[in-house]
C-alpha cells in the first residue's frame, strides 16, 4: 500500500493522541471538581450532560463524520468545486439545527430534567450549557471540512485547547459557584452550573481557533472560477441524507447513557431513594467508572472518524482490498490497545480509584471491575460503527443499535426493578449493550464486504498476553504495597512494569509482525527499538 494510502492510519492516530491527551485532561480537571461538588453534584452534572449529549447529537453532532464524508466525495469524484459548497451548506444546516436545540434546551430545561430524570437541580447547568450547541454545530463543520481533507491536525489541536480551557473555567468556576451560592437550598446544583460553564466557554475557544484556521486556509486556497461544481440544491440534498443516517445512529448509540439515568431516576425514586442518594450513586456511575472507561474508547472515536473518509475514497475508486486492509489494521491496532487497558483497570480498579478520587469503597471498585470490558466493546462497536458509515451501510448502523438500545432496556428494567441490583445494574447494561451492537455490526461488515476479521492475532492472542500482564501487575502491585504501604508507589511500579510485558509479549508471541508495525504510527521506531533489544 502506498504512503498515501496509509496517511489515515497516521492522521487518526494524530488524532487519537489528542483525543487521549483531551480525556487525560478531562480525568484529571473532573478529580479536583469531584472534590469541590461531590458525589451529588457530579450526579447533577452528569445527567445535565446527558441531557445536553442527546440535544448535541439530534442537532449538529454528525455534522463532523458527514462533511468530511461528502468533501472526501468531492475529492476523489470529478466535481472538486463542490468541496466550497459542501462547507457553505453545512454552516446554514449547523446555524439552524443548533440554534433550534439551544433554544428548545433554554426553555425546557425545567420540564426536562423534573419529568424525565426526576432531577430538578439538573435544569440549572443543563441551561448553562445549552448554547454550546450552536458554538459546536459551527465549529463541527470547520473540523469536518479539514478532516475530510485528510488533515487531522487542525481538529485535533482545536479540541485539546477546548479541553484546557474548559478544565480551567470548569474548576474555578464549580469552587466560585458553590461558595458564591452557599446559602441556597440546593448550593451543588449551581456548583453543577459552574461546571457546564466550562464546557461553553472551552468550545467558544475551540471555535475562534478554527475559525481563524480557517481564515488563514481561504486565503492560500482561492478556488478557481472554472472547477466543476454540482449546484447548491444538490450538494445541500446530499449533505442532509447523509446527516440524517448519523444523526439516527449516534443519536440511538449515545441513548443508552440517557436511558440509564432516567430509568434510574424513575425506578429507584420509586423505591424510596430522594434525588441527593441517587445522584451520589450516579455520580459514583458516571463521574468515576464511566469517565476511566471512556479514555480508551477515546483512541476508537479518533480512528473511526479518520477512517470514514479514507474508505470513502477507496470505496468510490472501487479498490475493496484497499477498503478490507484498512478496516483490518483499524481494527487490530484499536483492539492492541483497548484490551490491556480493559484488563489493567479490571485487576488495578481500587488503587486507581484511590489515586484519582481518594476513593477506597468497596462499590466503585467493584463497578469498575465488573464493567472494565466496556472498554473493548465500545471501541470495537465505535470502530464498526464507523465502518458502515464509510460503506453506506448506515441503516444497518441504526437498525444495530435500535436493536441493542431496545435489548439493554429490557435488562436494566430488569436488574432495577426486579433482580434490585441498583447502580450495578447499570454497569452490567453499559457492556451488554456494547457488546450486541459489535456482534450485529460484525455480521454486517461481513456479508456486505466479504470480510472476516482474523481473530488470533487481534484478539485471543491480546487477550492472553493481557492477562498474564494483569496477573504480574496485581502481583507487583500488592508486593510494594505490603513492603511500603504506598498506593502511589505500588502503581508507579506495576503500570510501567505491565507495560514493558505486554509490548514484549506481543511482539515475541508474533501476534504483531514487523509489516504490520511499520504500517502503525511511529512503527518504523519501534521496529527500530524492538531489533535494538533483540526482540524482533
Amino acid at each position: 500500500m502506498s504512503k498515501k494510502n496509509d496517511n489515515y492510519l497516521v492522521q487518526g492516530s494524530i488524532l487519537a493522541a489528542a483525543g487521549i491527551v483531551v480525556r487525560l485532561i478531562g480525568l484529571f480537571y473532573k478529580v479536583p471538581m469531584t472534590r469541590i461538588l461531590g458525589d451529588e453534584g457530579i450526579g447533577y452534572y452528569n445527567t445535565a450532560y446527558e441531557i445536553y449529549n442527546i440535544g448535541l447529537i439530534l442537532s449538529s453532532y454528525s455534522l463532523p463524520l458527514a462533511v468530511s464524508k461528502q468533501i472526501a466525495k468531492s475529492r476523489s469524484g470529478k466535481r472538486p468545486g463542490d468541496a466550497k459548497r459542501v462547507f457553505d451548506c453545512g454552516i446554514a444546516f449547523g446555524v439552524i439545527a443548533g440554534g433550534l436545540m439551544t433554544v428548545l434546551l433554554l426553555a425546557g430545561a425545567d420540564l426536562i430534567a423534573s419529568s424525565l430524570f426526576q432531577s430538578p437541580g439538573s435544569a440549572l447547568p443543563l441551561r448553562v450549557m445549552a448554547p454550546t450547541i450552536l458554538v459546536f454545530a459551527v465549529m463541527g463543520v470547520f473540523r469536518g471540512f479539514f478532516q475530510g481533507r485528510g488533515n487531522m491536525i487542525p481538529t485535533s489541536i482545536s479540541q485539546i485547547i477546548e479541553q484546557v480551557v474548559h478544565a480551567g473555567v470548569s474548576i474555578w468556576a464549580s469552587y466560585d459557584f458553590m461558595n458564591r451560592f452557599a446559602d441556597k437550598d440546593n448550593p451543588a446544583s449551581y456548583g453543577a452550573a459552574g461546571g457546564t460553564l466550562g464546557t461553553f466557554v472551552g468550545a467558544l475557544a475551540a471555535f475562534l481557533f478554527l475559525a481563524a484556521v480557517m481564515l488563514l486556509y481561504r486565503r492560500g486556497h482561492r478556488s478557481r472560477r472554472d472547477e466543476r461544481c454540482s449546484s447548491y440544491k444538490k450538494v445541500a440534498v446530499a449533505l442532509f441524507l447523509t446527516v440524517v443516517p448519523i444523526i439516527l445512529s449516534q443519536t440511538v448509540y449515545q441513548l443508552s447513557g440517557t436511558v440509564d439515568n432516567s430509568m434510574f431516576g424513575i425506578i429507584m425514586g420509586g423505591k424510596g431513594f430522594g434525588e441527593k442518594e441517587r445522584m451520589e450513586l450516579l455520580g459514583i456511575y458516571s463521574g468515576k467508572y464511566r469517565l476511566l472507561t471512556n479514555v480508551p474508547v477515546a483512541i476508537a472515536t479518533s480512528l473511526g472518524a479518520s477512517m470514514i473518509p479514507s474508505i470513502v475514497m477507496s470505496k468510490t475508486m472501487k479498490k475493496h482490498g484497499e477498503v478490507r486492509r484498512k478496516i483490518y489494521m483499524t481494527v487490530k491496532f484499536n483492539m492492541l490497545i483497548a484490551i490491556p487497558c480493559a484488563v489493567g483497570m479490571g485487576v488495578l480498579a481500587s488503587p486507581i480509584l484511590q489515586l484519582l478520587f481518594g476513593d477506597s469503597r468497596k462499590m466503585s471498585a467493584d463497578l469498575l471491575t465488573m464493567g472494565a470490558s466496556a472498554v473493548v466493546f465500545f471501541s470495537l462497536s465505535t470502530v464498526t460503527n464507523a465502518v458502515l458509515q464509510g460503506i453506506d451501510q448506515m441503516v444497518r448502523s441504526v437498525t444495530h443499535s435500535a436493536i441493542s438500545l431496545g435489548i439493554h432496556a429490557v435488562l436494566v428494567y430488569l436488574m432495577l426493578d426486579k433482580l434490585e441490583w441498583g447502580v450495578y445494574g447499570l454497569v452490567v447494561g453499559n457492556v451488554t449493550f456494547a457488546l450486541v451492537v459489535c456482534v450485529l455490526n460484525w455480521i454486517s461488515i461481513g456479508r456486505a464486504m466479504k470480510y472476516r476479521q482474523e481473530v488470533m492475532t487481534t484478539f485471543i492472542k491480546p487477550f492472553l498476553i493481557s492477562a498474564v500482564m494483569g496477573a504480574a501487575a496485581f502481583g507487583l502491585y500488592r508486593l510494594v504495597y505490603m513492603a511500603f504501604h504506598s498506593n502511589i508507589l505500588g502503581l508507579a511500579v506495576s503500570v510501567p512494569a505491565a507495560m514493558v510485558i505486554y509490548g514484549a509479549g506481543i511482539v515475541l508471541t508474533g501476534t504483531v509482525k514487523e509489516t504490520e508495525l511499520v504500517e502503525m504510527p511511529m512503527g518504523t521506531r519501534l521496529l527500530r527499538l524492538c531489533r535494538k533489544v533483540h526482540l524482533m
